[in-house]
């Protein structure tokens, strides 16, 4: 099959990673100079696919748009964003407008930069992102917009916070579990004595987002999303950042509170002590079901498809908190050799699992075939027995796992078939409710 094209996409483009991103800043009204389309486009695909969240108060069919058309490509494109703008500040509150520029402005070459320069004021600031689609994925949108706040929002502060943390590494709507998953955090982190202060989400505010610098270490939870951003934070502001893989479950959440605990110089008895208060009393709620979960002899063999963030993360709560075995993880990333090999060896650095096969690849195809390679062996008396199988992937793989005669639960992107609004697997209350949601996939039949 050629690698040419793609086949049930995993990601939108750039620019529908930074409206989902802009979109969830507090107090942030975006604006899209593109192509008819786009922001419909991005309210079904994009969000849509993350649980059903189609909408918000500038999301969606809501988003202001330019809707540029033949006249703006002869003509150029800025009379009428210079239209758009004005009527948006004029009929839709906020404390920043983000202008997002799409494929078709940037081919023309419209100087959006200088128009934005021109109307921006302290009444109205106003910021842009070049996000065309063809610059790259939903991830490098979101990447583009936490540098753009970095260089003309966030704000120097001569001294810092040192129990404020800022949290990135989980992209919006990308990830369906985000708004949950970053609850989650906060939660863990309460556990050490720190504030942890988010871009994004219906828990942020806008001058929060603004005194961002006074925090005292920005925490990355990913092998790979938001490192650059937090590079350009360390050089402009000197705050300092510390990377972590994305916490889901008890053993994961263990290992997150000692490595954030030694980097911020946290006293060991304090982190020891939440390690130990926290697992005790998400024991206490797992144990009723232990003996049910043995004598159902209810171990699976897994396969794990998903974006690197929770498709590693997921591989680690299966084999750790489970006992359950990986067989066959899928990465969806498109991503190159040089970053695969940092994001593996990043995992296996930090005590990740290594499933039994881990592959890149995002053709549905492939997923299947590389599957079913496994769990349909030769018709042979003596051939080793991968059964039974629990398929932890996107809505994409319900199909594949009947095929293969395995329980599916929908837990990464694309999710069509599941309601998400505050759920979220990070953490031990997480693990507990991952647990939940497993178990009951399996039993859903009975």
């Amino acid at each position: 099959m050629s690698d040419a094209f793609l086949e049930r996409p995993r990601w939108s483009c750039s620019l529908g990673g930074a409206l989902a991103a802009a979109g969830n800043l507090p107090s942030t009204t975006p604006i899209l100079h593109a192509g008819p389309g786009c922001a419909g486009n991005f309210a079904w695909t994009n969000n849509g696919a993350a649980g059903l969240a189609v909408t918000g108060s500038c999301l969606g069919l809501n988003v202001p748009a330019t809707n540029i058309q033949e006249n703006e490509v002869v003509f150029g494109g800025l009379d009428r964003l210079r239209e758009e703008i004005l009527n948006t500040i004029k009929l839709m509150s906020g404390q920043l407008y983000f202008v997002l520029t799409g494929c078709l402005p940037e081919v023309i070459g419209d100087d959006v930069e200088a128009l934005v320069a021109e109307l921006t004021s302290r009444k109205n600031p106003l910021v842009m992102a070049s996000v065309a689609g063809f610059k790259g994925d939903s991830y490098h949108g979101y990447e583009e917009v936490l540098k753009t706040l970095i260089h003309k929002v966030i704000k120097p502060s001569a001294s810092q916070e040192k129990d404020l943390v800022n949290v990135w590494g989980i992209p919006p709507t990308q990830s369906p579990f985000w708004r949950g998953d970053l609850e989650g955090l906060k939660e863990l982190l309460g556990l050490l004595g720190l504030k942890a202060n988010f871009f994004f989400g219906p828990t942020a505010d806008f001058p929060s987002l603004t005194r961002a610098a006074s925090a005292s270490h920005n925490i990355v939870v990913s092998g790979l999303y938001g490192l650059e951003a937090a590079e350009l934070f360390q050089n402009k502001f000197g705050v300092p950042y510390v990377q972590t893989p994305l916490p889901l479950g008890a053993a994961a959440s263990d290992r997150f509170l000692t490595l954030v605990g030694q980097a911020l110089k946290i006293p060991s008895r304090t982190v020891k002590k939440a390690i130990r208060e926290a697992g005790q009393r998400h024991y206490a709620y797992l144990e009723p079901l232990v003996d049910v979960f043995n004598d159902m002899e209810s171990q699976r063999h897994v396969l794990i498809v998903g974006e690197v963030n929770y498709a590693l993360a997921l591989t680690d709560f299966f084999a750790e908190d489970l006992g359950w075995i990986p067989e066959l993880t899928v990465i969806v990333n498109q991503l190159e050799p040089e970053s695969q090999a940092q994001v593996l060896n990043y995992h296996a650095a930090m005590g990740g699992t290594r499933p039994e096969k881990l592959i890149f690849a995002n053709q549905s195809q492939i997923i299947a075939a590389e599957a079913k390679a496994i769990w349909e062996p030769p018709a042979t008396k003596y051939h080793l027995n991968r059964q039974p199988i629990f398929v932890a992937a996107s809505s994409l793989e319900r199909s594949l796992a009947q095929q293969l005669g395995g329980a599916h639960l929908s837990l990464t992107y694309p999710i069509a078939n599941r309601a998400i609004l505050s759920r979220g697997y990070v953490g031990y209350a997480g693990g507990l409710r991952l647990t939940e949601d497993t178990v009951s996939a399996f039993i859903a039949g009975r």
